[in-house]
């Protein structure tokens, strides 16, 4: 039990997973539409996704190539109540993110990835 809590709360320890988990707890995005957003290579956001899904915080769903991750149900609840409870710390980064989200996921149609297809219905 130890083991997990050490885990998931190193998975949460890292800004730029941090954001990254802040980007999933509403929609499902894909490696390469996170790391438009975040402007970082896909090798390096791959990594940071691998050790969010290692702790057992996302759920994925695989649409032809591309594989979308989301913050898993159970913990959405949690990590919509750390968000809001840290919302003041990081607002500028926090704004563009955010901002930088909805441009890339309004291009989603017409860009590499054809989007989740049963993660948006949940």
């Amino acid at each position: 039990m130890t083991e997990n809590i050490i885990t998931f709360s190193k998975a949460l320890a890292d800004s730029t997973r941090w954001r990254i988990v802040r980007l999933v707890q509403d929609q499902a995005l894909c490696v390469c539409e996170l790391a438009d957003i975040l402007e970082m290579p896909q090798s390096s956001v791959s990594s940071h996704v691998q050790v969010i899904r290692k702790a057992g915080l996302l759920e994925s769903e695989k649409c032809e190539k591309w594989t979308y991750f989301r913050i898993e149900k159970r913990y959405r609840k949690l990590i919509h109540t750390l968000d809001k409870f840290f919302a003041d710390t990081e607002v500028a980064l926090t704004q563009k993110d955010a901002a930088r989200s909805l441009a890339r996921l309004a291009k989603r149609e017409a860009s590499c990835c054809p989007g989740p297809r049963q993660l948006a219905k949940r």
